[in-house]
């Protein structure tokens, strides 16, 4: 077991001194001739109805005549970016305007224009949401569960019963084309290298790996998540795609909050608390959430492997194992209003995980031929605690007069402290066990800002930013053998141990333009230049890595509205260039032991994989109530980096342990993956709403031997569910998916699948709320995987403890309130949807 940071996934920051020698002057403000005229201009701003009054973009303004007989439309138009509109020309006399936007009821106004008036303002237009009667529920209007803007998926957490309770981790499964395997592990059309956001800004989220998890993020502070798999050039370009967790906010006058507690099957426990306090200019946000639960485990696995002289080696283990996770994380924040234009935040997070895993286990080794196999009884156990503390500040710039105008700065710090002991031991003939100590140091230090200006007719809109990113790491790791007396005791191997330290900067500038073309068309253009300088070197000299490189990543959108509405029916075409950067480790030429047996060994000449993405996607949306989405995807990948795994024939036949496995990562040549992805949504009857999403990819896998074909073959995933509400202040979910097979390097892993049920009921006038949940309902998720290659066979099966029975009390502070048609706080843990 070996632990290592992935720093590109670790807060990304940001600049110093972006383009501020761009004018941040607005457009001249002239005022019409003071002549007496027969026509004028009518403008205005359609904005949401809610607290925030946010511009709606392309709505539809229509202006009639009131007069008896005659209603003809006199001027029509479509609302800019910012929510403005104008109609010129229009004759005086009584109208009656009406404002159309999805999800929203038309705003119906009548509107006056005088003889003597050339323009006529009439400010923010507010928009209600849809509201529709249905029996003794009352649903409010919700933005459709998936929707598409220019380069981004949103999938709207809090419209959608099936998407929400549980982690961050299991509500991405909701989300298209994304899987989850047993470990956590979040991956987007078949890679797991994703840019992870939260509220727009790197914040040390790991996927899979230790320090801040997504499956410590509960599903209840959720708001939206973005999935961008052709992001604009104003996102880091490292990885398959990015995902963006949108967190709620409260600004509601005096105490506002929630308190919960979820208690599941066998041992598991997560409190949280959140408490937010508004007060004139200043919101003040306290946080905690805790987890302390335990996960049982059984694993197998076969291995076949050819040795040098010609002969095979047979070996299995089999083991049970029990998992203890526990974690604090604490948040503080304060938000200012220096005035109507300014704001500034400052936050600080401190966490702490601690997980506790012991593993007993049987293992076997038989050379073929031989009578019976040498069987030994283990046990291994690691302790990881991992210590992090976040700290931001944040600043935000607009202009009242100049709508869509906006300046953002942001700053801080992430400062990690993990240890990893892990250590093996084993009874029997044969070799005695192992121990091996980790310990890993990192800060990184992050700024960033943004600066956007609208075009002076308000159709265009450019933006541009500066981004840096600064860390320093420091790390160890200790291999320790039995002595020969075997009376406990270890003693450090030198050759398998290292002190290491190495530093990595990436800064990154980007400019994109977005505009609104004539008759429904509009388009998005930029290019991000991204520079990496990473060096480092082990303590003693014996290994260095020392990379610098510039690259460049463009980036395009061309959408058109196909019907009358605005969002009805949209076409979209995406393309852009991403990158996979190798990390410290994966170049670093040393063997780094993960136990006696298998060990890692980085490669120096490991290059950056490129890719182009392509996708052309369509969504309709029907009077009805039904959604509808369809993408499909193409990615071109160079220099493909692949995870190989093979027999040391050297270290077996020297090493006196058994078969020796090394890994290590190697550029295999050009691939190209093709897909497919579609959702749909719709309401059924006024109490059950349906949902299902489905996406088939052919993945290619770039062969690890010369002259072979590249390896490809189908893949898909498909999730459906069904959400109820039987009677009022009673929600019901239903949820199912599946996962086919996936090619990998060398192998393969095979299909999974679960079922998720949870119910939901509103207590005390909506202050408070009861959860049940049942995840993997059936207990049918599993990970099991193949490998084969002319060396080594070997077949792993995983069964993690996913089956869970969890019940959870809310209970809402202040004007916070249960909502219908959402499962706030539902039970969470890693044993939700294949956690």
């Amino acid at each position: 077991m070996h632990y290592s940071l992935n720093i590109n996934s670790l807060p990304v920051a940001a600049s110093i001194g972006l383009l501020l020698t761009l004018p941040l002057a607005g457009r001249a403000q002239t005022g019409p001739a003071a002549t007496l005229t027969s026509r004028a201009t009518v403008s205005g701003t359609a904005v949401d109805g809610g607290a925030k009054a946010e511009p709606l973009a392309f709505a539809t303004v229509l202006l009639r005549r009131t007069g008896a007989g005659d209603t003809s439309l006199v001027a029509s138009g479509q609302t800019t970016l910012a929510g403005t509109f104008e109609l010129p020309q229009v004759p005086a006399g009584a109208y009656r305007l009406r404002v159309l936007a999805l999800g929203y009821q038309p705003l119906l106004r009548a509107v006056q224009v005088p003889v003597s008036q050339a323009v006529v303002a009439l400010g923010n237009l507010k928009l209600r949401p849809a509201t529709q009667q249905l029996g003794e529920v009352t649903v409010t209007g919700q933005k459709a569960v998936v929707q598409q803007e220019l380069g981004k998926t949103i999938i709207n957490v809090e419209k959608d019963l099936s998407s929400v309770g549980g982690t961050a981790v299991n509500v991405l499964e909701n989300v298209p084309s994304v899987a989850v395997d047993a470990s956590g592990t979040v991956s987007l059309r078949g890679s797991s290298n994703l840019t992870i956001l939260i509220d727009g800004k790197p914040a040390g989220t790991s996927n899979g790996g230790p320090g801040p998890r997504l499956d410590q993020i509960p599903a209840s502070q959720i708001s939206q998540i973005e999935v961008m798999t052709n992001p604009s050039a104003k996102y880091d370009a490292s990885g398959a795609g990015v995902i963006n967790i949108i967190t709620k906010k409260n600004k509601k006058e005096g105490w506002n909050g929630q308190a919960a507690l979820v208690v599941g099957s066998r041992e598991k426990y997560a409190p949280s608390l959140s408490l937010s306090r508004h007060h004139h200019k200043a919101t003040w946000n306290l946080g905690y959430d805790g987890r302390d639960q335990t996960y049982r485990s059984r694993s197998t696995s076969a291995q076949t492997a050819q040795l040098p002289d010609g002969g095979a080696l047979f070996t299995t283990q089999a083991g049970q194992g029990s998992q203890r996770n526990q974690n604090h994380d604490f948040s503080l924040g304060l938000t200012y209003d220096l005035n109507p234009e300014q704001t500034l935040s400052l936050n600080v997070n401190p966490q702490y995980q601690r997980e506790r895993e012991t593993i007993n286990q049987t293992l076997t080794q038989q050379p073929a031929g031989a009578p019976a196999p040498v069987v030994q009884q283990g046990r291994q156990t690691s302790d990881v605690q991992v210590k992090v503390l976040e700290t931001s500040a944040d600043y935000r710039r607009t202009w009242e007069a100049h709508q869509g105008r906006e300046l953002t700065a942001s700053g801080g710090a992430v400062l990690i402290d993990a240890t990893v002991p892990v250590a093996q031991a084993l009874s029997g003939s044969g070799l005695g066990g192992f121990r091996q100590d980790q310990a890993v140091q990192a800060q990184i230090y992050f700024g960033q800002i943004d600066y956007t200006l609208p075009s002076a007719d308000s159709k265009g809109k450019l933006e541009t930013g500066l981004k840096m990113q600064a860390s320093h790491n420091t790390g160890s790791t200790t291999l320790l053998a039995p002595t020969a007396d075997s009376n406990g005791e270890y003693r450090r191997d030198p050759n398998r141990s290292f002190d290491y330290q190495f530093n990595q900067v990436l800064p990154a500038a980007y400019a994109t333009y977005a505009r609104q073309l004539a008759h429904g068309w509009s388009a998005q253009g930029g290019v991000r230049s991204e520079a990496t300088f990473i060096n480092g070197s082990l303590t003693d000299g014996r290994a260095s890595v020392n990379r610098q490189y510039l690259s460049f990543f463009p980036s395009a959108t061309v959408a058109k509205e196909l019907a009358k509405e605005p969002g009805q029916s949209r076409l979209q075409f995406s393309y852009a260039r991403r990158l996979n950067r190798p990390d410290f480790m994966q170049q670093l030429p040393l063997q780094l032991y993960q136990d006696p047996r298998a060990y890692r060994q980085g490669n120096p000449g490991l290059l950056p994989e490129f890719s182009h993405n392509i996708e052309l996607g369509h969504q309709l949306n029907l009077k009805n109530g039904a959604s509808i989405t369809s993408t499909v995807f193409a990615r071109f990948t160079q220099q493909a980096i692949q995870r190989l795994r093979f027999v040391d024939t050297l270290a077996t036949r020297t090493a006196g342990v058994g078969v020796v496995t090394a890994e290590t990562f190697r550029n295999l040549g050009n691939t190209t993956s093709l897909g497919l992805e579609m959702t749909w949504a719709q309401p059924l009857t006024k109490w059950w709403r349906v949902s299902a999403s489905g996406s088939l990819y052919r993945s290619q896998i770039a062969a690890n031997a010369a002259n072979a074909a590249n390896r490809a073959a189908l893949a898909g995933t498909a999730r459906l569910a069904n959400s109820f509400t039987p009677r009022k202040g009673l929600d019901v979910q239903l949820t199912g998916n599946v996962r086919s097979t996936v090619l990998t390097a060398q192998g393969r892993q095979l299909p999974t699948g679960g079922l998720d049920l949870a119910l939901r009921q509103r207590l005390f006038s909506e202050r408070a709320a009861l959860t049940l949940r049942v995840s993997d309902l059936l207990n049918t998720q599993v990970r099991r995987t193949e490998l084969a290659t002319p060396e080594l066979q070997t077949s792993l099966y995983n069964k993690y403890e996913t089956r869970v029975a969890w019940l959870g009390f809310t209970w809402y502070i202040g004007a916070t309130k249960a909502k219908e048609g959402r499962i706030d706080n539902a039970p969470s843990g890693g044993g939700g949807f294949g956690g």
